[in-house]
């Protein structure tokens, strides 16, 4: 039987929910209570919900869906006990008029319902992409930057000691100039909903989980990512549609390296975990890099190969975004960031669609 991603999904937050805090997360205050609506359940809703015990001034008020079944598991999640369920999020904004949105609906919808939220002043945390056109991308970058809405998307991979690890290590300059990147996403199909299995609604698997990996080689070396040129296709499994099952991009970097981002959805039902996430980074004086069977490994000119066990803390996303928002504290993923990523997974896609190679 196959493993249902957005059983697991639905039910991560409610153990999240119900975790207690942990001894290095200590409780984040707000100037006043803080209402927030979920826009959909789909994707990294844990992202929002799982941070719920260290942000007591922080209350979810409402939340939709398109799927009832989802929507039922979801009640039962403790932290929506006293939230109310609507069938459509512009009468649920109507009504309850939430101080932030999480967007997490169908992705094709992201655009237009992170606009909806700006222009109606409602703080966003969105799930990515927030944007699978261009256009809509560029249309939200103007209204972001006008102001005073603030938005961040869902990329909490950052956030994550391993890659924090990778980071400081660059930063140290142990591993010298970094001018090779390997990166890899592998995942199990699952059972997923009809709309993920169709172009104009997924968008690709370069936005959808490129954006996580081409997030996570922007931030763990400091580097851009200057042109890209892509292979993708959709071998066998009929029964999932048009969706790209795999990918190969490789990109130009802007010191003249090179970056390359292999993504599948070949990973077998019977593996132990639904990923397989790895990045090495290669540098003129050593190699760090990390995948779950090693952990972070680092091995330089002057220092052989050991695997690095003193990580960072890992971090929160929702709990930076509202820290950033209401506290003014500083906000590790910045704007610049998120539009950036997106202009280059967007532009990898372009490349593949048009076979040709483009300039990011």
């Amino acid at each position: 039987m196959k493993t249902s991603r957005r059983v697991l999904l639905a039910g991560l937050p409610a153990a999240l929910a119900a975790a207690p805090a942990s001894a290095a997360s200590a409780a984040v205050r707000l100037p006043r209570k803080i209402r927030v609506a979920l826009l959909g359940l789909e994707g990294h809703t844990a992202e929002v919900l799982g941070p719920l015990p260290n942000l007591p001034d922080v209350e979810v008020v409402a939340y939709c869906d398109g799927t009832p079944s989802i929507v039922q598991r979801f009640a039962k999640n403790p932290a929506l006990v006293h939230a109310k369920a609507y069938p459509d999020y512009r009468q649920l904004l109507d009504k309850e008029k939430p101080d932030v949105a999480a967007v997490c609906n169908v992705i094709s919808h992201h655009a237009a319902t992170v606009l909806e939220c700006l222009s109606r002043n409602i703080h966003v945390i969105a799930e990515k992409p927030i944007a699978i056109e261009t256009k809509d991308l560029e249309r939200i970058k103007a209204v972001v930057e006008r102001g005073p809405a603030k938005l961040t998307a869902m990329l909490p991979m950052r956030f994550e000691p391993n890659y924090k690890a990778l980071k400081k290590i660059v930063e140290s300059g142990e591993i010298g100039e970094v001018i090779q990147i390997d990166s890899q996403k592998s995942y199990k199909v699952g059972d997923r909903t009809p709309w993920w299995y169709k172009r104009e609604t997924y968008g690709g698997t370069l936005p959808w989980i490129g954006s996580h990996m081409v997030d996570l080689m922007l931030f763990t070396t400091g580097r851009n990512l200057v042109e890209a040129s892509t292979f993708q296709n959709h071998i066998g499994f009929p029964e999932t549609g048009d969706t790209e099952n795999v990918t190969a991009t490789i990109f130009r970097m802007d010191n003249g390296g090179v970056a390359l981002l292999r993504m599948d959805y070949l990973r077998p039902e019977a593996a132990s975990t639904h990923g397989d996430d790895r990045l090495r980074l290669a540098g003129t004086k050593g190699v760090a890099e990390y995948m779950a069977a090693t952990g972070v490994t680092l091995v330089t000119n002057t220092r052989k190969q050991e695997v690095i066990r003193d990580l960072p803390e890992k971090g929160s996303l929702f709990t930076e975004f509202l820290d950033w928002v209401y506290n003014n504290k500083p906000m590790s993923l910045s704007w610049k960031d998120i539009y950036r990523g997106h202009q280059i997974v967007l532009g990898a896609r372009q490349a593949a669609e048009e076979h040709r190679l483009v300039k990011l």
